[in-house]
């Protein structure tokens, strides 16, 4: 590589949706941006691959051509708990399109990476960072180190996004912890060829038994449209039983229970069982410090409510980006600084409030015997069902929607930031 490819405006840290969401918008500012992917695609990602339209919306923004062959569109939820089954459709709303998606990672991530190429970012993949450049006059990050093509290689530039998810190796070395009082999930999943593969709603089941333990956290079949679905198990940290779960094991008893002409069985298995965690609630911060933004799961931010992750990964990678650009057209280092402090404000402004109603509803759901009352007394009941959806996936008009949306976005404003 030559001096000039090895220096940038921004360096992107990983090509997951948020690192590809940052390097699309500084590359459509006109940034010089380097994103850096230790993996080659197409990779596999932990993950139900279901997109609300909370997600659906950052794409269509993004310029991304959802009508392409690939995607799976879905109309609503499907939940099942309690003994009642009920189907709500998306919700109408001016923000936010009526329709979700299905995409496996391994095509999704792919996609965002190459079109934030296309906008213009430099996109290396295979090049694993190794750790951070520190300024030792400044103490600010500088640019990374990394292996790439079998060269070790020093990549600079004034800003640096980590984009690392959950086990963000760069946060770590630049000495930001995960904190624990937030909570954490662990996610297990398996795709099966399934006649099920076209279902017009992503399903959730809301009852998680483990033996005679019932979980905090639900299960899920998302027909992925390509003959298989993704079926797997979102569990929370928050019950005393988590640390003896046997996750694939449960996984493979609860598929076990489902219909045998659903085709959740070995022969039917396209994939292995895999297990991830979901780092949720802002479990890592600050979200700017010393010249490094966090972006997605790398700064927790997976809603703990659902489990969802895409579309705050999309939207932190926009807001990043617009921070960065904004703080690099300033004079001096005190007006950059000044700028880039922004980016945690306006997070914590836009989401603080949210996730600290997500983090106390998952510590009540800890307790079986109030999931065992909110399945048993909620389901039934259409209209507080799909108040719930919206509180659930966080959607609602802010200015112009009707009660539920003003009763929600009302909580969320009282509610103290994460």
């Amino acid at each position: 590589m030559t001096d000039s490819t090895r220096h940038a405006d921004v360096i992107v840290v990983g090509a997951g949706p948020a690192g590809s969401s940052t390097a699309y918008w500084l590359a459509q500012a006109g940034l010089d941006v380097l994103l850096l992917e230790k993996a080659t695609f197409p990779r596999d990602k932990i993950c139900g691959d279901g997109l609300t339209p909370r997600a659906v919306r950052a794409l269509i923004g993004m310029g991304v051509d959802i009508n392409d062959p690939g995607w799976g569109r879905n109309k609503g939820l499907r939940i099942y708990g309690g003994g009642v089954k009920v189907e709500l459709p998306w919700p109408e709303l001016a923000s936010f399109p009526d329709f979700g998606l299905v995409r496996k990672r391994t095509d999704l991530d792919q996609l965002l990476a190459e079109h934030a190429a296309k906008a213009g970012a430099q996109l290396l993949q295979g090049c694993n960072v190794t750790g951070p450049i520190v300024d030792d006059r400044t103490d600010r990050i500088k640019g990374v180190t990394a292996t790439y093509e079998g060269e070790e290689i020093e990549f600079h530039a004034p800003l640096v996004v980590a984009a690392d998810g959950n086990s963000t190796r760069l946060s770590l070395a630049m000495g930001l912890r995960r904190r624990e009082d937030r909570p954490m999930g662990v996610a297990v999943r398996r795709y099966f060829q399934t006649p099920r593969h076209d279902d017009e709603y992503m399903e959730a089941w809301l009852e998680l038994w483990d033996g005679e333990r019932l979980l905090p956290g639900y299960g899920w079949v998302f027909g992925v449209g390509d003959g298989t679905s993704n079926v797997g198990l979102g569990l929370l940290n928050t019950s005393k039983a988590f640390q003896n779960v046997d996750f694939r094991g449960m996984m493979r008893r609860w598929c076990a229970q489902m219909p045998e002409d659903w085709q959740f069985d070995e022969e039917h298995a396209t994939s292995k069982i895999r297990g991830a965690a979901l780092p949720m609630g802002f479990n890592r911060q600050p979200h700017y410090t010393r010249g490094m933004l966090l972006v997605g799961d790398a700064g927790g931010m997976i809603n703990p409510f659902n489990g969802e992750g895409i579309d705050y990964a999309l939207e932190s990678g926009r807001l990043a980006a617009d921070i960065m650009v904004q703080a690099l057209a300033r004079r001096t280092p005190a007006q950059r600084e000044r700028t880039l402090y922004e980016y945690p404000r306006i997070l914590k402004d836009e989401h603080g409030g949210y996730f600290t109603l997500a983090r106390v509803f998952v510590q009540a759901i800890g307790d079986p015997r109030i999931m065992k009352f909110l399945t048993a007394h909620g389901l039934p009941h259409p209209t507080l069902m799909r108040f719930t959806l919206k509180l659930l996936a966080n959607l609602t008009d802010p200015k112009g929607g009707d009660a539920m949306d003003r009763v929600i976005n009302a909580m969320q404003k009282v509610a103290p930031a994460a």
